[in-house]
């Protein structure tokens, strides 16, 4: 039996996917996207950090530790308690992190027995991962929430630390098998949002995936992960950019849908 590290359990989610959710958030990725809202998950070990906490106007500090080795087991067991809810609303388990198929093992496991136990599965990734772990991964998820976020190879390991070919063909190989996607694209002012990226990615859409896209979903930037960066001692790179509001972005929610896409803004 494999172990994996988890690092969060979010329930009663309804971001992640249809209905409510469960969502369980591997620790550890392979990129290190500028705007990464959840940096306690880029590294693949335990983290320790100190949490400083404010009541009637006293600080104190209290330890916490990132990043717990679970079995598929302890996991299937949180992951059932809230099996009626998935049932009533149309929910189901999400798995997220970090990049799940990092630990692709654990994971596999996990949705095996998810699949067997008829619970909704959606894989919340980057699409960082070798052709063959996306073709094992991908046929036991009735959903995949595909992060896309820049076309062009040179600024995408510019701003993410990695190259975007595996990603930009894992998500051909998605689309062409006819996998239930949305996409999602992270709104980032200055760097995802610029004219050229948004040319790139309608072209994107149209040539290389054939118009077979037709969900996207509008991330727009916020900075409520700006304490953790303060917490686990990582740097901010993005400190004073001001967040989008979601009205900000429904001119480019326009032009999406023109191409005749579904396009939400938010979750």
């Amino acid at each position: 039996m494999t172990g994996g590290l988890i690092f969060d359990i979010r329930r009663f989610s309804v971001h992640d996917g249809p209905g409510i959710r469960t969502t369980i958030f591997f620790k550890g990725c392979p990129l290190g996207c500028l705007w990464c809202h959840n940096p306690e998950s880029r590294d693949t070990g335990v983290e320790y950090s100190v949490k400083h906490l404010m009541l009637d106007g006293r600080r104190f500090d209290r330890e916490e530790t990132t990043g717990k080795l679970m079995t598929p087991a302890e996991v299937m067991a949180e992951i059932v308690k809230d099996r009626i809810f998935y049932e009533e609303s149309g929910g189901g388990v999400t798995f997220s992190g970090g990049e799940p198929m990092l630990q692709e093992t654990f994971l596999e496991e996990v949705m095996n027995q998810c699949k067997n136990q008829g619970i909704h599965t959606a894989l919340d990734t980057s699409g960082y991962a070798s052709p063959d772990v996306m073709a094992r991964i991908a046929p036991l998820a009735d959903l995949i929430l595909f992060d896309l976020k820049i076309i062009n190879d040179r600024l995408h390991r510019q701003y993410t630390g990695e190259s975007n070919i595996s990603i930009l063909k894992n998500l051909r190989f998605l689309v062409k098998s006819g996998k239930n996607i949305i996409i999602r694209f992270p709104v980032i002012p200055g760097i995802t949002d610029t004219p050229g990226n948004i040319s790139d990615m309608k072209s994107f859409i149209t040539d290389e995936l054939g118009g077979k896209a037709p969900f996207l979903s509008l991330l727009p930037y916020h900075s409520l992960a700006r304490e953790k960066y303060k917490r686990f001692c990582k740097p901010n790179h993005l400190a004073g950019l001001p967040d989008l509001k979601p009205e900000d972005l429904l001119p480019l929610k326009q032009e999406f849908e023109a191409m005749g896409m579904t396009v939400t803004i938010g979750g």
